[in-house]
């Protein structure tokens, strides 16, 4: 734990510093510098107590142990032995808690999101499908307090989706949506399906954190915008008027067309924000020729034998591949009770960040 513990105390001594430093006047004068060094303050603070409260807990054992060591009459010496078996299991406790506390956040976590989901393998079932994730997801957000905005879409005759694209705001969004990222295996019988067999289908799920300007700045003559006039439903307003919007990444090749809104200035402001959640996540890559294979790795193809999670109707059952876990209760995870899956995936990803911690201390 030596090395744990010097980091523990790294955070206590910066922690001590921000509270110096946030008390000066010149600090607080200064709105922006003093609400960036408050959020840092904040996100120790849970660190430091802990520890402190470690500290008195490993102080108050070792006064205990001393005592012990004396002579005692036999109640005053099973009351000590009883207080430091309850101090030994309260600081094992915080130990692991340290630990956990100690595992690198991910700066995206407290973000909001821009979410893509795309009908992929399965033709017209798949774009079904595609719709009933959108549902699910709808379903979530509005169980967490989140605002969902529909970006973009391109629907199907059959009241599917080609593509839909969201933006989802609230707290700590991107933290729990994160692991979403992937193909989605649905098995059920279409409706279309006279002979009662079951099909495989997929769709795609996308999750980008939204990026805001401090955290990008694509030099504008990067972009190449193109206007012009809207295709489908809405009368002669579409027919007379170039609203519709085409951005182009010109160094990365990305692409957003946006043509949801009636007007232009409309379709400009979405479309960069898609554009730049798109470009981040480009750019967040160590390397920019590995991004084809890292987007295919993290997304999927959508064929059928990609997949991070299988959907199975006739069964009722839902299985998430990445941690062999299967859930009977389909019915209500469509819609939208998805909290025991993304709990377990946040579990999962801590364990193996923790296993990496305890490998760097060993």
């Amino acid at each position: 734990m030596d090395k744990i513990f010097d980091k523990l105390q790294s955070v206590s001594d910066r922690y001590d510093e921000l509270n110096e430093l946030i008390s000066d006047p010149e600090i607080i004068a200064d709105t922006q510098k003093f609400m960036k060094l408050s959020k840092e303050e904040g996100s120790l603070r849970e660190t430091v107590e802990t520890y402190n409260k470690y500290k008195k807990i490993s102080k108050q054992l070792d006064d205990d142990e001393t005592m012990l060591r004396e002579k005692l009459d036999s109640e005053m010496e099973e009351m000590v032995k009883s207080e430091i078996s309850d101090l030994k299991d309260q600081k094992a406790k915080l130990e692991e808690q340290m630990k956990l506390l100690l595992i690198p956040k991910d700066p995206n976590d407290e973000k909001n999101i821009i979410m893509e989901i795309r009908g992929a393998a399965g033709g017209d079932e798949a774009s079904l499908f595609a719709a009933d994730l959108y549902n699910m997801y709808t379903k979530y957000a509005e169980r967490q307090g989140w605002k969902i905005e529909v970006i973009d879409e391109t629907d199907t005759e059959v009241g599917g989706f080609k593509e839909i694209v969201l933006m989802i705001t609230g707290d700590k969004v991107y933290s729990k949506l994160k692991h979403e990222n992937g193909a989605h295996r649905v098995q059920r019988i279409p409706s279309t399906e006279s002979a009662g067999r079951v099909h495989t289908s997929t769709a795609t799920v996308g999750v980008m954190p939204e990026e805001e300007d401090v955290d990008i700045d694509i030099d504008p003559g990067d972009i190449r915008t193109d206007v012009y006039r809207s295709s489908g439903a809405g009368g002669q307003h579409i027919n007379k008027t170039s609203s519709a919007v085409r951005m182009t990444h010109l160094p990365t090749g990305i692409v957003v067309a946006m043509q949801d809104e009636r007007s232009q200035q409309q379709n400009r402001a979405k479309a960069m924000r898609v554009l730049k959640a798109r470009v981040y996540d480009y750019y967040k890559q160590k390397e920019q020729n590995e991004y084809d294979e890292k987007r295919k790795d993290a997304i999927g193809t959508g064929d059928r034998s990609e997949r991070i999670r299988t959907y199975n109707y006739p069964q009722n059952r839902v299985t998430d591949h990445r941690i062999g876990l299967t859930l009977n209760k389909l019915d209500k995870i469509m819609d939208g009770d998805l909290d025991d899956i993304i709990d377990a995936l946040i579990v999962s990803d801590q364990a193996k960040k923790l296993e990496k911690l305890n490998d760097s201390e060993a």
